[in-house]
């Protein structure tokens, strides 16, 4: 087990993931709050859940508490650097369902309801498992831990 914590946990990623995991953990936080509470103009569990219903993601409710958990609690991980690969990881798989269920027949750009932005934070979210949380991060508080350092 301390072994697949030591990997989860490494990274030679230096600084430059958290210039990545910033802005990415308020977008994935913010989101995330939507569809959870309402918030930022958001339609909370019972809205989200009905729209999710509508394109056949159901049950609506399940899939909406999934999703928006995944977004919002990932995102505060993610802004820690705390289990940031297999947290990115889930986030790139709802950012994948969410291009594919919702944006992918509206085209690339944003002003028809299209992928790019579902596909800029799946991009992100890859690099990040890919590079890991980088070095200020709570992952390198347990790798260093693990690790004996």
């Amino acid at each position: 087990m301390k072994s697949l914590f030591k990997s989860i946990t490494c990274s030679q990623a230096g600084y430059s993931a958290l210039a990545l995991r910033v802005p990415i953990a308020i977008i994935f936080i913010a989101h995330g709050a939507q569809k959870l509470f309402g918030a930022f103009g958001g339609y909370g569990l019972e809205g989200t859940g009905q729209f999710m219903e509508s394109i056949g993601l159901g049950p609506g409710f399940i899939m909406a508490f999934m999703a928006g958990s995944a977004e919002f609690f990932g995102g505060i991980f993610i802004l820690l650097g705390l289990l940031a690969r297999p947290v990115s990881g889930v986030l790139a798989v709802t950012m994948a369902v969410a291009i594919f269920t919702v944006h992918i027949e509206n085209g690339l750009f944003m002003s028809n309801n299209g992928y790019e932005f579902g596909l800029a934070l799946f991009a992100v979210s890859l690099s990040l498992v890919l590079s890991g949380a980088g070095k200020f991060a709570l992952d390198n508080v347990i790798y260093k831990k693990l690790s004996g350092i």
